[in-house]
Parts: C-alpha cells; structure tokens; sequence
C-alpha cells in the first residue's frame, strides 16, 4: 500500500476530472472534425488527435487506477518527533550551507508543485534517508549525482 496526503489525493481527484470533463471532450471533437476531412489514411489532423485520445485516455485509467490503491494519511495525526510520512522537514545541506524546506509525500504527489518548498517522494534517495531522523541529525544521502550531507533543523 502507497501512502499520500489529502491534498495530494484531491489533486490526483481534481486532474481526473479535467481530464474527463475538459481535455477528452474537447479532443474527440478535434477527432470528429478531422474525421469530416475525409481519408483518413493521410490525415495527419486525425492521427494526432487520436494519439491525444489514446495519451488523455491512458492518464486517466493510470490515475483512476493509482487512487483506488492508495491510502490518505493525514499528515497531522502523525508525531513530529521524527521526520515520517508528510512531515515538512528544514534541512541544510552542508556543502553549499542552503536552507531547503522539504516536504516528504508519496510517489504519486510529487509532480504536483508547491510553493516555498520541495515536494520528495517518501521513495527517493532523499526521502528514503531522513525517515527516522531527529532535529540535529546529519544525513548521507547517496544520490545518482553523488554523496551529500544534509543536517535536520526543524520538522513540521
């Protein structure tokens, strides 16, 4: 079982619904009027808003099919004694002294941005590594990019 926040599972709600009630309407109409322009072997209109049909469809049956395996948590009711599942966690990562506010959520959220912070899936490399620690605790994160070190100030 996946985890993710309310707000993350209204978000996956909300694109559904756009997807449903604006993006397919408006592109099976752009199918039907290329589909009017007659053959439909060369019509370049019709084979472009039929793959546009396919990708909006296959979205849709993605997310209808994700939201059915998740569970929502709500961040919280979770303690703040550590960083877990949808804390906000300040962090410094020590080689360049910068200050990020990290907000840990699941795999399904993090495309979904956030303003004044950093949406990271409780999967990754960086998420993975904080889950446990306590204000003060220095983390080694072994990422693709190389090893870096990040200190917990503040959990929310």
């Amino acid at each position: 079982m996946d985890y993710i926040t309310k707000e993350g599972m209204d978000l996956i709600q909300k694109r559904i619904r756009h997807l449903a009630e604006v993006e397919r309407p408006q592109v099976i109409k752009r199918v039907a009027v290329a589909r009017a322009q007659g053959d439909l072997s060369e019509n370049a209109e019709y084979k472009a808003a039929k793959e546009m049909q396919r990708h909006i469809d296959k979205e849709l049956d993605h997310l209808k099919t994700r939201s059915t395996h998740l569970k929502v948590i709500d961040p919280k009711t979770i303690p703040k004694d550590s960083v877990r599942f949808g804390a906000l966690i300040t962090v410094k990562e020590l080689d360049s002294n910068r200050t990020v506010i990290y907000h840990l959520v699941g795999i399904d959220e993090v495309n979904f941005p956030e303003e004044h912070m950093e949406k990271v899936s409780i999967a990754s490399p960086i998420g993975s590594s904080m889950i446990g620690k306590k204000p003060g605790d220095k983390v080694i994160i072994k990422a693709p990019m190389g090893e870096r070190i990040f200190e917990i100030l503040e959990i929310k």
